[in-house]
């Protein structure tokens, strides 16, 4: 099977993670996989190593020469299906294949990540209606496809998968040193783009009453993001400074997610959940807002402890529960492992994408495919 990926982001987030998980684990099966990313994008370079990657980038929803650039690779490589990761790329990868126009029709796979909202335009509507198959990350990206009219049969669940055993494996950041924290201060985690929906107002809220039952705790919030500027302010202002920390974009994230006591997510709406499903594979207890596809990953009281979404006091409640009771951070963490294990492994989402492909392009289509049908 030979998958041609498209993703058009410059930026390094959750889902340029996912998608050079996806086709390193691809590669690692002995599949082919072929990757089209943005020439300035992280993702490019951290590509560019291996074969099979192709620089191209649209400047906008509609850019035909570059839909054309992408056709010729498609006629040149042959893929047998082609799987877009962002709206610019289903774009892209749609007028790609209708510019070509193979003989059988090449599927085009997507990849939805979060709620789905199509625009409005006729464009929109017509590269949406090219999709073959919609991967979503979870249920609730599901309910909102099928409610946007995409019929059941298209839409397939896939979670995000991390390579729990490799994450097992990981030395702890030393954070602690590397912040300048106290030596034995219990830290709380943070790790997410610095934008309203995640909440990070909320989580600097219920630090000042954590710390009034846990005095010397501290609280560390990995992301940059629109509200870099305004959080460091609202930290200053609430005289959190020595307690509270914003650092910035810090690399080895999975390393500093094991060096947290805590992990806390104070989400107000469903965003991706890669963060949070690394929290679980580094066995961290987690405190998270029941929003959205959240309490799918979480199980309230096993693997987590779930509050309502912008209830500072029950966020900051359940943070010291955990920090005050040592025994309980340990029996959670075990269980949040064991979830991530079972539930959103690395080789799990590999294979799973995998029969996808192969339900949509039958042996016969392949064969054919690679016979030059392109």
């Amino acid at each position: 099977m030979h998958s041609l990926h498209v993703d058009t982001s410059p930026l390094w987030r959750g889902s340029e993670r996912q998608v050079f998980d996806l086709v390193v684990g691809l590669r690692e099966r002995g599949e082919r996989a072929t990757l089209v990313a943005h020439p300035a994008g992280p993702l490019f370079r951290r590509m560019t190593e291996g074969m099979d990657v192709v620089a191209l980038a649209p400047k906008g929803d509609v850019d035909i020469a570059a839909a054309w650039r992408l056709s010729r690779v498609l006629k040149s490589v042959k893929p047998d299906v082609v799987h877009a990761h962002d709206s610019h790329a289903v774009a892209m990868a749609a007028t790609a294949i209708s510019i070509l126009s193979p003989t059988p029709r090449l599927p085009l796979v997507v990849t939805r990540r979060t709620e789905f909202r199509p625009g409005r335009t006729a464009f929109s509507r017509w590269k949406y209606s090219q999709v073959d198959a919609f991967i979503a990350t979870n249920g609730t990206v599901r309910q909102r496809l099928q409610a946007q009219g995409v019929p059941a049969a298209k839409v397939t669940v896939i979670p995000p998968g991390v390579d729990v055993d490799f994450i097992d494996h990981l030395e702890p950041s030393p954070i602690h040193a590397e912040l300048f924290l106290p030596t034995h201060a219990p830290v709380v985690g943070n790790v997410s783009t610095l934008e309203p929906q995640k909440g990070h107002h909320h989580l600097i809220v219920a630090a000042g009453l954590v710390l009034r039952h846990v005095p010397d705790a501290r609280f560390v919030m990995l992301g940059e993001g629109s509200l870099q500027e305004a959080l460091t302010r609202e930290v200053h202002t609430r005289h959190l400074e020595r307690h509270v920390f914003l650092p910035g974009f810090l690399s080895d994230v999975a390393r500093h997610t094991k060096s947290f006591d805590v992990y806390a997510s104070a989400s107000l709406h469903p965003t991706g959940s890669l963060a949070i499903i690394e929290a679980l594979a580094a066995a961290r207890p987690i405190v998270a807002t029941a929003v959205g596809h959240i309490p799918d990953l979480i199980e309230d009281g096993i693997s987590g402890l779930l509050v309502p979404p912008g209830d500072d006091k029950a966020m900051a409640a359940a943070i010291v529960r955990l920090l005050e009771d040592s025994t309980l951070r340990k029996t959670i963490g075990h269980s949040a492992r064991a979830r991530a294990r079972s539930l959103f492994s690395l080789d799990r989402m590999v294979s799973d994408t995998t029969a996808l492909y192969e339900r949509l392009v039958p042996a016969a289509a392949r064969r054919q495919l690679r016979l030059g049908a392109c």
